[in-house]
């Protein structure tokens, strides 16, 4: 399948560089099965689920991974932690060894400093340099990094917001039930949601399950090969527990709907589901592709923002509703003015009863 089937045109504008306050304002496109899509709002969502439904979110929850700092040389440099390395076959403390992307001209037993981080003196060290372009780094003995990432550190807003962060993006690129810390990334279907919203469904019969998947930044990479086929997609840590697998096995057996709250959802679902016996809790990493043709067999619908031209994320979407209607309903969207990506607007996806 090409790749170009994924492409489309956004004006500049459409690309939200603010958050709408407060959360469950955000306009929300909703297409239920071949139905004319209507135009809402994410505090409908009440008038949109019903009783027994099920609703699935990420509890995923962002550190401040961007760290400022220097070569021992006096190079600036910019590291984007993302998570702690596994198996680097090293005899030093796995707490200290991070895989990172550098920004900056860094090689191996580069030495790197961050002001008001490290005592003065102390350096990270890139040990290795990696084929996919991230590095790991080494921290001195006895540096709590995530303790260090959260003073000194920056929020990771994507690329596509020109903007510096801010105090307010701590909260902001957040959500309200975000408990795992872990991700670079915000799980930005969830931003949506309100303690109040999630109240008022609660009281009207809708559950509430969890599953975690730490986002990391190849959640960005667009696909650039010129067959989908071909793309080499990112891996990702997640977990579907016991007792979000026994939600949905319930729900489903009273006739509710499994709804997916974001992509990353999708992803870490399906790769439970993809095990030999079935739906099943699962731990690890996943590095699912899911686009056409593939299906999605493990949710009824899916709460999700608007993504990238040619974003696997986007190809993930087409699984629910078909290229055609996805090229609709972004089209769609465009000509009604709503605001893209991270911090913009929300579609929901319903299947057919």
């Amino acid at each position: 399948m090409q790749t170009r089937l994924f492409d489309y045109d956004l004006p500049p504008e459409l690309i939200a560089q603010e958050p709408i306050e407060p959360r469950d304002a955000a306009r929300m496109l909703v297409a239920d099965g071949d139905a004319a899509p209507s135009h809402r709002h994410v505090r409908d969502l009440p008038s949109l689920l019903r009783r027994g439904d099920l609703l699935v979110v990420n509890r995923t929850k962002v550190f401040p991974a961007r760290l400022f700092g220097h070569k021992a040389t006096g190079g600036e440099i910019e590291v984007l932690l993302i998570h702690p390395e596994q198996d680097h076959g090293t005899q030093a403390d796995a707490s200290i060894l991070w895989r990172a992307l550098v920004r900056g001209r860094v090689h191996e037993d580069t030495e790197l400093t961050f002001p008001g981080g490290l005592p003065k003196g102390s350096f990270a060290t890139v040990l290795a340099v990696h084929d996919d372009g991230t590095r790991t780094v080494e921290f001195p003995p006895g540096t709590d990094v995530m303790a260090l990432a959260e003073r000194i550190g920056h929020v990771p807003l994507p690329p596509y917001i020109m903007r510096p962060d801010c105090a307010g993006d701590r909260d902001r690129y957040q959500t309200v039930f975000a408990d795992a810390v872990g991700a670079v990334a915000a799980p930005t279907a969830g931003l949506h949601l309100t303690t109040e919203l999630l109240a008022c469904l609660s009281a009207m019969g809708v559950g509430l399950a969890r599953v975690d998947l730490s986002i990391g930044p190849g959640t960005f990479k667009p696909v650039d090969t010129i067959e989908i086929e071909d793309f080499r997609i990112h891996s990702e840590r997640c977990a579907c527990p016991r007792e979000t697998v026994d939600a949905i096995t319930s729900c489903r057996a009273a006739g509710g709907r499994v709804i997916a709250v974001g992509t990353t959802v999708v992803r870490t679902l399906e790769t439970a589901a993809a095990q030999p016996g079935g739906l099943a809790p699962f731990s690890g990493w996943t590095g699912i592709f899911l686009h056409p043709p593939s299906t999605l067999g493990a949710i009824d619908g899916l709460l999700t923002n608007f993504h990238l031209p040619r974003s696997s994320l986007l190809m993930l979407v087409s699984c629910l509703t078909g290229i055609e209607r996805l090229h609709e309903l972004y089209a769609i969207a465009i000509a009604e003015r709503y605001r893209f990506f991270s911090y913009g607007d929300s579609m929901l996806v319903l299947k057919h009863a």
